[in-house]
């Protein structure tokens, strides 16, 4: 049965509506986040949070940025992490997902059974400390941002599964009569067919080093090496201890409440702009291997 036009016209027009209304729901807490950030605190405690505050304030953000230097030295410092320890992780990360790809390596099994081991036992918090501070001599290091979020062992099984499900085996052997040799194949084949999975695992990991606080706050005692999400947990630290008055009377001429929604929107803000330009290959990414033909 053929049908109509008008009749997928009218159903284009529904499913527009109700994915217009979906993402209204999804967008609006964030705007109330937004719009509250630049409430007073005074306003937030009686009003509760509402779409449009009922006094303006920037309380909130001159508290974040009451040393400008030290947030631009800490969003300075995040970006590199992000940028230079995402590229670094998913370049070795590809590297590992191709060798446990290839069929002639004689140990490949094996060393994919090593990796997935450690996913299911590992030595504890302690151990990882001592190795850090005392085998490896990190603390303090601009290294141990980078090197301790680098590697993810699900991200490496999920990149090899990618290869394996959309590099064919009669490519890799063509280029390889072609004279090719293994570093130009992954240089040259693998990695540009594997950009949908890159920019999804790429996206993650970016998304666990903008997000990583718990490394500093481990590992770290120099204030100059203190990430944006470190800072910021300290700034917040700092206000919910000001908050409290002798026998415990809240201050309400502090920000707190609207200081949480600021320290939202510094810490979001980049990632969210940053989204829109790796949406498509991250959707792509994502959906390898869902359907196959």
């Amino acid at each position: 049965m053929r049908i109509r036009s008008r009749d997928v016209t009218a159903f284009n027009y529904i499913a527009y509506i109700v994915i217009g209304l979906f993402a209204l729901i999804t967008v609006l807490p964030f705007v109330i986040v937004i719009s509250n950030s630049f409430a007073s605190e005074h306003s937030i405690i009686y009003y509760g949070y509402s779409l449009f505050p009922k006094e303006f304030s920037l309380d909130a953000y001159e508290m974040v940025f009451q040393n400008p230097e030290k947030m631009l030295r800490s969003y300075g410092l995040t970006i590199f992490t992000t940028v230079v320890g995402s590229a670094v992780s998913l370049f070795f990360s590809m590297m590992a997902a191709y060798v446990m790809f290839r069929k002639d390596v004689k140990y490949r099994n094996g060393l994919a059974f090593f990796l997935y081991f450690t996913t299911l036992f590992n030595g504890g918090l302690v151990p990882f400390y001592l190795m850090i501070v005392q085998d490896l001599h990190l603390k303090n290091h601009l290294l141990v941002l980078l090197l301790c979020g680098m590697f993810n062992v699900f991200n490496i099984l999920i990149l090899r599964n990618f290869i394996n499900g959309s590099i064919p085996d009669a490519l890799i052997e063509s280029a390889k009569i072609d004279g090719a040799g293994d570093f130009r194949i992954f240089m040259g084949i693998v990695l540009p067919l594997s950009k949908p999975a890159m920019a999804a695992i790429g996206m993650f990991t970016a998304l666990g080093y903008w997000n990583d606080w718990w490394t500093p706050l481990m590992f770290i005692e120099k204030e100059n090496l203190y990430t944006l999400q470190y800072t910021l947990y300290r700034i917040l630290s700092s206000a919910n201890f000001s908050t409290q008055m002798v026998n415990s009377i809240p201050r309400i001429d502090m920000p707190k409440e609207s200081l949480k929604l600021a320290l939202t929107i510094v810490a979001t803000g980049p990632i969210v702009l940053l989204y829109p330009f790796v949406q498509r290959f991250f959707v792509q990414g994502i959906t390898v291997g869902a359907v196959k033909g």
